[in-house]
């Protein structure tokens, strides 16, 4: 539509007589007038149409919530009283001066204005087509933008190759039996639950890479916090020290997503009443140990000597950082060898524990990474140790035969990152198609 301007240009355009075309987003009747809000994918516009205009009129009194409209209207100044400071366009609005209609709507099933709007999850994933429409909805899925954005833009200028790793896979990345196995051809195969081997493959060639992929988790769980299909944002580097390395990255390319975030998406923060976590200059790090020892001065429940933490365990190490420091982020390393993949670097004073780590927020893992093993021959001894098949893992056991640096790398969900961050209730809200146990597009129950 060549001479059609966005919304977001109509206060440059003050006196101009000029097109937009999108959404009708409320219409209601004021004495002879009618007052309607149009909408595109740059904002919103209050419109009005005078009866002074005869056609204009009668064709908006027609008009209903999700039409879609092509309006030709004089861009006047709002009268100082109806100024709506703060708001786009709060002090300009459209004269209408002609009106095509491009499509016509259904009777709405719910309230979609922003005053009624008020779903149960289950209705609105049901709706998902119709609900993507709404401001606070897709304020959560361009926060979401920026996270997956922001996090490829700092690792571009950190020298990192981006790559796709594939989703079909022949073995099983980090044991366990929490995978989709399906057919191929007259072969079985799985749905890959970690770009993990393939992205340790890349690195071995390019140093440092990244992916953006599509995992898949079999998991046999209906809780607010798992999906069985997610976007992984996974990273690896090459010719590290040691695994204070990658936490550093990882703790660089966190602090840069939240400085984006508040860079490019203030309005969508105040519209969903959300506040970014505080990232402190240096994020504390515990050992495991370290943790469970915090957890046992402060709120004496004694954890110590667990493998891991557990829910409550995490909540309660990020309330006590957060008191004694001020920040929302902690680091937790040093986690029992043989509970992690094979793949994870043994601390060499203490082969019992491992130079993998986990970075929490707010009550919740956000990312998990370390050092992993580069040298084939101990690679060889955890293949064994994990009672794994060599011959499903060949392209990746073949790549450490001929020389890897020290090397680490971390990963973490775009749709775990998202709730946590804008302080969603549960992970579907940040899935724009969520898949779980219960629902593939529609619920599975149906």
């Amino acid at each position: 539509m060549r001479d059609r301007i966005y919304i977001k240009d109509l206060k440059d355009n003050v006196g101009k007589e000029i097109i937009i075309a999108g959404w009708v987003d409320v219409r209601r009747d004021q004495g002879k007038m009618v007052f309607f809000d149009m909408r595109d994918m740059t904002g919103r516009v209050q419109c009005v149409a005078l009866p002074s205009r005869a056609e204009v009129i009668e064709k908006a009194k027609k008009i209903r919530p999700e039409w879609v409209l092509k309006i030709t209207g004089l861009v006047n100044k709002r009268p100082p009283k109806n100024v709506k400071a703060g708001v786009l366009n709060g002090e300009v609005e459209l004269e209408v001066t002609g009106v095509e209609v491009l499509a016509e709507a259904e009777p709405l099933p719910f309230d979609m204005s922003e005053a009624g709007y008020n779903l149960e999850l289950t209705t609105e994933l049901d709706n998902r087509a119709l609900v993507l429409r709404h401001p606070k909805v897709q304020a959560v899925f361009k926060v979401q933008e920026t996270i997956i954005d922001s996090f490829r833009q700092f690792m571009k200028q950190n020298m990192f190759f981006e790559f796709q790793s594939p989703s079909i896979t022949p073995a099983v990345a980090e044991g366990g039996s929490e995978v989709f196995k399906i057919d191929y051809f007259d072969k079985k195969a799985f749905l890959t639950q970690s770009p993990q081997l393939y992205k340790q493959i890349v690195m071995t060639a390019f140093e440092r890479v990244f992916s953006v992929n599509k995992i898949f988790r079999a998991e046999p769980s209906a809780t607010t916090r798992h999906l069985t299909e997610v976007v992984s944002l996974d990273a690896e580097m090459a010719f590290i020290d040691g695994w204070e390395d990658v936490r550093d990255m990882a703790e660089g390319t966190v602090k840069f997503i939240l400085e984006k975030i508040k860079e490019k998406n203030a309005g969508e923060l105040v519209l969903l009443k959300a506040e970014l976590p505080v990232m402190i200059e240096k994020t504390p790090t515990f050992s495991l140990q370290e943790a469970q020892q915090k957890i046992f001065d402060n709120f004496a429940r004694d954890v110590r000597g667990e493998k891991d933490l557990n829910p409550q365990d995490e909540r309660e190490l990020c309330e006590i950082v957060k008191k004694e420091t001020g920040s929302d982020f902690v680091f937790v390393y040093g986690y029992p060898t043989i509970k992690k993949p094979f793949y994870v670097y043994p601390n060499p004073k203490n082969p019992e524990f491992n130079e993998g780590m986990d970075l929490l927020c707010r009550g919740l893992e956000w990312l998990s990474g370390g050092r992993r093993i580069n040298k084939y021959d101990q690679l060889m001894e955890h293949v064994k140790l994990w009672k794994m098949d060599p011959q499903k893992i060949k392209m990746f056991l073949e790549a450490f035969k001929y020389g890897v640096p020290p090397e680490g790398g971390f990963a973490f969900g775009a749709e775990r990152i998202t709730m946590q961050l804008l302080g969603l209730k549960n992970i579907r809200e940040a899935c724009m198609f969520p898949r779980d146990m219960e629902r593939i597009d529609e619920r599975l129950s149906e």
